[in-house]
C-alpha cells in the first residue's frame, strides 16, 4: 500500500507528553498515518490554569493542521476535558467538528464510545493524577452515568511519611503493576487507565494475558479504537489490544 494513500488522523497533544504519538503509532500500525499538533507551552501556570488554557486554545490547536485533509482528529488530553464535564466536553467536540469539517473527539468522548460499545457500566480507575484531579476524573465518569467502583492511585514516586509525587509522564510499567497488585479488583468492573501521558501498553498486555474477560481501557487505546472505526477499519493487522476490544463489543 502506498504510504501516503492511508487515512490521516490528527492528534492534539500537550507539549511535554512523550507517550501519545508512540502509543497511537504502535496501536494503529499501518492502518493510519498519525499527525500531531501540540498545545502551547504554559510556563509559570498552575496545573489547573494550564488545563484551562488548553481548553481555551483548542480551536487554534486543531486549526494548526491547516489545509491538511484529515479523516478525524483526537484531543489526546483527558485532564483538560474532565474540567468541562461530560456535557461541556461533548458540546466542545461537536463545535470543533463543525468548524474543522471532520470528526473531532476528545479521549474522554472516545472512552465513552468504547464503554457504550462494550456495554460497560462500571469502572475501576487507574490514575497517575494528583488527588484533586483524580477526584475530578471520577466525578466526570459518574456524571456520564458510569459507576466508579474504586481508584488505584499510581504516583511516579512514593515517599513514606511524605506526600507522593504525581507525574503521569514518569510512571513506569513496574509501578503500575506494583500498585495493581495491592488492590483486589471488583468482579465485573472494567479497568480504565486514565490520561494520555501514562504509558500503559505493556501493563495492559500483561493484564490481558491474566484476565481474558475483563474490559481493559486506556485513554490512548480508546482513542485509537474510535479513530480506526471512524477513518479506517478492519482488524487484520490491528494491535492485539484493539482486536480484544472488537471481540468484546456487544
Amino acid at each position: 500500500m502506498d504510504l501516503f494513500s492511508l487515512p490521516r488522523l490528527g492528534v492534539v497533544v500537550p507539549p511535554e507528553n512523550p507517550t501519545a504519538e508512540p502509543e497511537f503509532n504502535q496501536l494503529l500500525g499501518s492502518r493510519l498515518n498519525v499527525y500531531a499538533s501540540r498545545f502551547p507551552v504554559t510556563p509559570g501556570k498552575s496545573l489547573r490554569d494550564m488545563l484551562e488554557t488548553y481548553n481555551r486554545v483548542l480551536p487554534e490547536a486543531v486549526g494548526a493542521f491547516g489545509g491538511m485533509e484529515l479523516g478525524a482528529a483526537v484531543v489526546a488530553c483527558s485532564a483538560s476535558h474532565y474540567l468541562l464535564g461530560p456535557e461541556g466536553d461533548r458540546a466542545l467536540c461537536e463545535e470543533l467538528s463543525v468548524r474543522a469539517g471532520f470528526p473531532v473527539r476528545s479521549s474522554t468522548q472516545a472512552t465513552l464510545a468504547v464503554c457504550a460499545a462494550l456495554g460497560v457500566t462500571r469502572l475501576t480507575l487507574v490514575s497517575p493524577y494528583q488527588p484533586w484531579l483524580t477526584d475530578t476524573s471520577r466525578a466526570f465518569w459518574e456524571r456520564a452515568g458510569l459507576t466508579v467502583d474504586g481508584v488505584v492511585m499510581v504516583p511516579a514516586a512514593r515517599h513514606p511519611g511524605r506526600r507522593d509525587h504525581y507525574d503521569p509522564y514518569r510512571v513506569t510499567t513496574r509501578a503500575i503493576r506494583e500498585r495493581m497488585g495491592e488492590h483486589r479488583l471488583p468482579d465485573g468492573s472494567a479497568l480504565l487507565f486514565t490520561g494520555t501521558g501514562m504509558g500503559t501498553l505493556d501493563a495492559l498486555t500483561e493484564l490481558a494475558r491474566e484476565d481474558a474477560s475483563r474490559p481493559l481501557l486506556s485513554s490512548n487505546l480508546a482513542s485509537a479504537w474510535w479513530a480506526r472505526r471512524t477513518v479506517g477499519h478492519g482488524s487484520g493487522d490491528a494491535h492485539p489490544l484493539l482486536r480484544r476490544l472488537d471481540d468484546q463489543a456487544v
